[in-house]
């Protein structure tokens, strides 16, 4: 596999989404991306680290307080490396957070630490995705240049149809293309 030296930081929240990261990550490696995943601690009770860290080829980073092998700031080297944050799927606790600059995992210090560009595809229930205060936390992070993809409409967690599930694989895929460095 060519590499392409463009490294792409997947964060992963807690969705039932979680296992589409998974097609993401295959897709990527495929075009030669390096893939370094994230996954907060409620992502890891819908795909586990072993799964992402066999499929990505790198470690699956969980805790900001982890010891590295050797001293080096976990957050700031991750987002020094990045060429793109892309979040997939993204809930709305973790679009709440960064609308808010709450900073307390090692997802968000990435994100804040980064000059990379920063690419959401939020996946959640209908209700919470049009509920106001999500609405507005997604409208604060448009407007200070966070990009967003989807969510689309079709069946969801819950059994309804609605709008909320992750956008279609390959449109993230297309989408991340374009915004890397």
């Amino acid at each position: 596999m060519k590499r392409n030296n463009s490294t792409i930081i997947l964060g992963i929240t807690g969705s039932i989404a979680a296992y589409k990261a998974c097609e993401l990550i295959n897709i990527f490696n495929k075009d030669g991306f390096n893939i370094q995943a994230i996954l907060t601690k409620e992502a890891i009770e819908f795909i586990t680290p072993l799964t992402i860290q066999t499929l990505s080829g790198n470690k699956a980073l969980q805790d900001i307080f982890e010891l590295p092998a050797k001293w080096n700031p976990v957050h700031t080297s991750l987002a020094d490396q990045a060429d793109l944050i892309l979040i997939a799927p993204a809930s709305a606790n973790l679009i709440g957070k960064l609308a808010n600059g709450i900073c307390d995992d090692l997802l968000t210090c990435v994100v804040f630490a980064s000059k990379a560009p920063i690419l959401i595809a939020p996946a959640m229930n209908e209700n919470m995705y049009n509920h106001k205060v999500v609405r507005d936390n997604i409208e604060r992070l448009k407007s200070l240049g966070y990009k967003f993809i989807g969510p689309s409409r079709g069946r969801l967690a819950c059994g309804r149809e609605g709008l909320g599930r992750l956008a279609d694989v390959n449109a993230i895929v297309n989408t991340a293309k374009r915004l890397v460095k």
